[in-house]
């Protein structure tokens, strides 16, 4: 996992491979979710994970909602217990 975090004005935090959404409401999430996902795969990465922590399960179910219609997304599913659990999901992008 990478440890070199920066946070943008809104509060999401960003890393390379991962975007942590906590404390965003599902509208601010949204557009945070999309800039995320074209620049990973502008990057060449091909897998990353949605931090989006366990809460009423509200902003969980729709990010999952949003990525299984987003054009990028080849596949998801809950993240490995190391990485979050059902707190995080693991995002494969399109080649």
């Amino acid at each position: 996992m990478t440890t070199n975090k920066s946070v943008s004005n809104t509060g999401a935090k960003v890393t390379v491979d991962e975007i942590d959404l906590h404390r965003l409401t599902v509208e601010e999430a949204v557009p945070k979710i999309d800039e995320f996902l074209y620049k990973a795969y502008k990057a060449g990465h091909y897998r990353v994970w949605v931090i989006h922590g366990k809460g009423t399960g509200v902003l969980r179910q729709e990010m999952r909602r949003y990525l299984s219609r987003h054009p990028l997304v080849r596949a998801q599913r809950p993240a490995d217990p190391q990485r979050g659990g059902a707190g995080a999901t693991q995002v494969e992008l399109i080649d």
